[in-house]
C-alpha cells in the first residue's frame, strides 16, 4: 500500500473514532434525560390508547362535568430547572412524583372548588444525588414534605369543557411550598375525555418566594434561581 493510501485509509480511520468519540461524549454527558414539557395532546392520546386496558374511548361524556371528581392513577407533579454540572455544562434537570391526591367541584358550569396536595418527598429525577439535595437542602423535606394549592376564585367553564374539545382557563389559588404560601394564576390546559377530566399545566417558580434555598453540590456549577412546577392531572368521577 503506497503511503497516500496509508494516509487516508489512516485519516479515515481516525476520523471514524473522533465521531464515534464525539456521538459517546454528547449521549453520555450532554444529551438531557429529562422528560419533554406536559403536553395536553400526549396525555389525551395516552389516556385514549387502546393498549391501556379500560381507557375510555369517548371523547366526551353523557353525564357532562358537574359534580364531584378525584384524582385518579396517571397524574404526577414535578419541576424543571436550568444547571451547570462539571464536565457536562448546561442542562435540564426535571424530577417527578405520582403521589398526588385531591379533588375537584363542579357546579353550574363552574369549577367551585379544587385542592391538590403532593407529596415531594418522593420527587425523583436521573439523580439520587441531585434528589438528596433537594430533600435535605432546598425543600427540607422532613420538615416540608408536601406542597399543595386549593383554587380561591371559581373558574367559569367554557363551552368546550361539556363537549369534549381541550380548553384553557386560569385558575387563582394559593401555593404552598416549603410551608410558604403566594397567591399564583396558573393557566390550564384541560379536555373531558370519556369519563376522565385530564389537566395539565406549568407555572414558573422563583425559590426566594417560597424560601427555598438552591441546592449545591460538587459536581453542580450553578443552578438557576427560578424553576418551573408542571403536573399532568387525572380526575376521575367520585
Amino acid at each position: 500500500m503506497s503511503f497516500k493510501k496509508k494516509l487516508i485509509v489512516t485519516s479515515g480511520a481516525t476520523l471514524g473514532v473522533i465521531l464515534v468519540a464525539g456521538f459517546a461524549a454528547w449521549w453520555f454527558l450532554l444529551r438531557s434525560d429529562a422528560p419533554p414539557p406536559v403536553d395536553l395532546g400526549e396525555a389525551v392520546a395516552a389516556a385514549t390508547s387502546t393498549t391501556v386496558p379500560g381507557a375510555p374511548a369517548e371523547s366526551s361524556s353523557p353525564d357532562g362535568v358537574e359534580g364531584p371528581w378525584s384524582i385518579s392513577p396517571g397524574s404526577f407533579a414535578g419541576y424543571r430547572v436550568q444547571e451547570e454540572l462539571v464536565r457536562v455544562g448546561f442542562t435540564t434537570a426535571a424530577g417527578r412524583t405520582e403521589d398526588v391526591t385531591g379533588s375537584l367541584t363542579i357546579e353550574g358550569g363552574e369549577v367551585t372548588e379544587v385542592e391538590v396536595e403532593v407529596d415531594v418527598t418522593t420527587l425523583t429525577s436521573d439523580s439520587s444525588r441531585r434528589d438528596r439535595s433537594l430533600r435535605d437542602q432546598a425543600l427540607e423535606t422532613d420538615l416540608f414534605p408536601t406542597a399543595s394549592f386549593v383554587l380561591v376564585e371559581p373558574v367559569t367553564l367554557p363551552a368546550e369543557a361539556e363537549s369534549g374539545d381541550p380548553f384553557a382557563i386560569p385558575a387563582v389559588g394559593d401555593l404552598t411550598i416549603h410551608g410558604v404560601t403566594n397567591r399564583v394564576t396558573i393557566d390550564l390546559e384541560a379536555q373531558l375525555v370519556g369519563d376522565v377530566i385530564i389537566v395539565v399545566g406549568s407555572t414558573p417558580i422563583v425559590f426566594a418566594d417560597y424560601d427555598v434555598a438552591t441546592p449545591s453540590a460538587l459536581a453542580v456549577l450553578s443552578i438557576e434561581d427560578n424553576g418551573i412546577m408542571e403536573f399532568q392531572l387525572t380526575f376521575a368521577r367520585g
